[in-house]
């Protein structure tokens, strides 16, 4: 069946979960991106709207993650007809949510939708990647599970290098991501150039106990390798405001760990129950504005489906 245009959804993303730096990746129900792809008659791609972004996004279609993704399924098809791209962006920019991989993904589900889905799913990787790698690069820890869903093991940038893992049943995460913007390339560079035997040692095998514990369902165990990082969070500290006081803080509440989402400064705390979660999310918005800082808070869940297509024309 031919459309004329498809909106779609592509969720919320924490890279890492703690001690996985840039190999480990979770898709989080609830916020996200839409995107809406229509066929133009004319052959370039342009972006016609953008919401939600107080006009900080490029609209150029050079410098915008949307349409480089969408340009490079076009190439690749040999595709010579133009497209109009209006995206509604749920996620805040530079909170380490997946704002740009969202970006990127919604657009790419949406556009293979109204080309009649030539593609699977784990097929659309690499276009969703080209339009990432504008914003931090060529890696996969926030693109494979906004795409795919679920929690994944990223080795590499192929479809063969991401690896699902199981998603312990009373996983809940409390999230709070106060009004500071942390853009990616900004926390990258306070990361060490080089790290010691010790702590390489250590690093790994707290992420081989973090995957462990996934696959016992041990949500104790996976707190303590999320809270492992001797090298990642330490150097990022001082970008995460109230860090130490927010982990100390959701703990008292019920919250078995704290970590931060990707490159921040949303914190992530794990809970076993959304009771709980509700409860630490509220704390730490109320904490966060007692500071004088704004705060998006909220009790959410691991979305195992990724993006969807909403509606077709």
């Amino acid at each position: 069946m031919a459309y004329s245009s498809v909106e779609a959804f592509a969720p919320a993303t924490v890279a890492n979960l703690g001690v996985g730096f840039d190999i480990l990746g979770m898709a989080l129900a609830g916020m996200g991106d839409k995107a809406t792809v229509s066929w133009r008659d004319a052959p370039e791609i342009v972006i016609s709207r953008i919401d939600g972004d107080n006009a900080q996004l490029p609209r150029d279609p050079q410098q915008n993650v949307a349409a480089v993704s969408a340009r490079a399924m076009l190439a690749h098809l040999g595709e010579k007809r133009g497209l109009k791209i209006q995206l509604v962006k749920g996620l805040p920019l530079a909170s380490g949510l997946g704002s740009s991989a969202a970006s990127a993904v919604v657009t790419v589900i949406a556009l293979n939708k109204l080309l009649g889905n030539p593609f699977t799913r784990e097929q659309l990787l690499p276009f969703c990647l080209e339009g990432e790698a504008l914003v931090s690069g060529y890696h996969a820890d926030n693109v494979a599970p906004c795409l795919l869903g679920g929690i994944v093991l990223v080795a590499g940038i192929t479809v063969d290098a991401i690896q699902p893992l199981p998603i312990p049943a009373d996983l809940h995460v409390a999230l709070a991501t106060p009004a500071v913007a942390v853009p990616t390339n900004q926390a990258r560079a306070l990361l060490p150039k080089t790290v010691s035997l010790r702590r390489l040692i250590h690093q790994t095998g707290m992420v081989g106990r973090l995957i462990d514990a996934l696959h016992r369902d041990d949500l104790q165990a996976l707190g303590a390798a999320m809270e492992g990082d001797l090298v990642i969070e330490p150097a990022r500290a001082g970008l995460m405001p109230l860090l130490v006081e927010m982990r100390a803080l959701a703990k008292r509440k019920g919250a078995i760990a704290l970590f931060i989402g990707g490159a921040g400064p949303t914190l992530c705390a794990l809970c076993d129950c959304v009771e709980v979660a509700r409860r630490v999310a509220d704390a730490m918005q109320t904490a966060y504005r007692a500071a004088n800082l704004d705060c998006i808070a909220q009790a959410t869940r691991v979305d195992c489906a990724g993006a969807v297509v909403l509606r077709t024309r």
